[in-house]
């Protein structure tokens, strides 16, 4: 089969055309023909920073962990999936856990569900990852319906996802951004838009909340911004973090009695912890996708395999509106 590798990490790590061996179906996994894989920053992180990360898989290596395809054929003990099933999932791409940038790649059961019927392949491989930290950073922030939202980023890649889902889930949805299209993406989810460059926290929790804050703040930017998030939130509200990888003073945090959550989404696929919870909330969010309240932002740049390199640095360059697709 062919894939795209990378023999060596780094700034200027170039991927390579290869054919490699088909993997073999076992026990418990299915082997997925793939027809498209999406690009996360965390993907990035690993070309960039190889061998220094704890997650990157060793070389020569296929990465790519989002991916939509068909089942070719199914290990002994799987009863839910059959050959010919169009499947999704976050599956591959660190440790040992072979990417989806390759024509085939075998992925554990557990991991995966049934592709939403109304999205395309290239649609739904761009929902794995962000779907899942989306849908698990806001059930651990106890969502609930009438409940005041903020999300940060909210027409970024797990930001976008996440506003839908807030209101969903029956949320009053507010976001942060900056510039005329993704004010205007966040506007067309129906959640208030908030320009962060000319609105200051503290504005615009007076504006929205009289002052109170939000009961629920979900910040897909993290890092510095989590002092913006602490500064939003209500009296014993909660923060939902994706980035915390920062020493950070948590007094804010606790005069207010605030409850911070840490997604780490690939934890299942490192650990071999609890994988089923991924596919559960995978097919949770294909009943929502078919029932028409979630859709997956797909940035307007196309690319083949044999572009993957593209694709990366599309993504790193800041250009890209919505999620990178790259189409087997």
């Amino acid at each position: 089969m062919q894939a795209m590798i990378l023999n060596e990490y780094g700034d200027n790590a170039e991927f390579q055309s290869t054919e490699l061996s088909q993997p073999s179906v076992k026990t418990g996994h299915v082997l997925v023909r793939v027809a498209a894989t999406s690009v996360n920053t965390v993907d990035t992180m690993i070309r960039q920073l190889g061998q220094n990360l704890p997650l990157s898989p060793a070389l020569p290596a296929v990465l790519g962990m989002d991916f939509a395809g068909t089942v070719d054929a199914v290990g002994e003990g799987v009863t839910t999936f059959a050959p010919g099933d169009e499947v999704y999932g976050c599956a591959g791409g660190l440790a040992d856990l072979q990417g989806a940038l390759a024509e085939s790649m075998l992925a554990d059961a557990k991991l995966i569900a049934h592709k939403p019927k109304t999205l395309s392949m290239r649609e739904a491989a761009a929902l794995p990852l962000v779907g899942i930290t989306a849908y698990e950073g806001l059930q651990r922030a106890n969502i609930h319906a009438g409940q005041k939202v903020l999300v940060h980023g909210g027409a970024g890649g797990v930001g976008h996802v996440a506003v839908q889902l807030a209101k969903h889930f029956g949320a009053d949805v507010y976001a942060t951004g900056s510039g005329e299209k993704p004010l205007g993406i966040i506007a067309q989810y129906g959640a208030a838009a908030i320009d962060y460059k000319t609105e200051q926290v503290a504005d615009y929790v007076a504006k929205h909340t009289d002052g109170a804050g939000f009961e629920v703040v979900f910040d897909s930017v993290g890092g510095a911004n989590l002092a913006n998030s602490f500064e939003a939130a209500a009296l014993n509200g909660q923060v939902t973090t994706t980035v915390s990888l920062l020493e950070l003073d948590l007094t804010p945090a606790h005069f207010k009695g605030l409850s911070l959550h840490v997604v780490f989404m690939l934890i299942p696929m490192l650990h071999n912890h609890k994988r089923e919870e991924h596919g559960a909330i995978l097919a949770k969010l294909g009943e929502i996708v078919d029932a028409g309240a979630l859709q997956p932002l797909l940035d307007e740049k196309q690319f083949g395999l044999a572009e993957v390199g593209k694709a990366y640095d599309r993504l790193t360059s800041g250009k890209a509106i919505g999620k990178v697709v790259v189409e087997i």
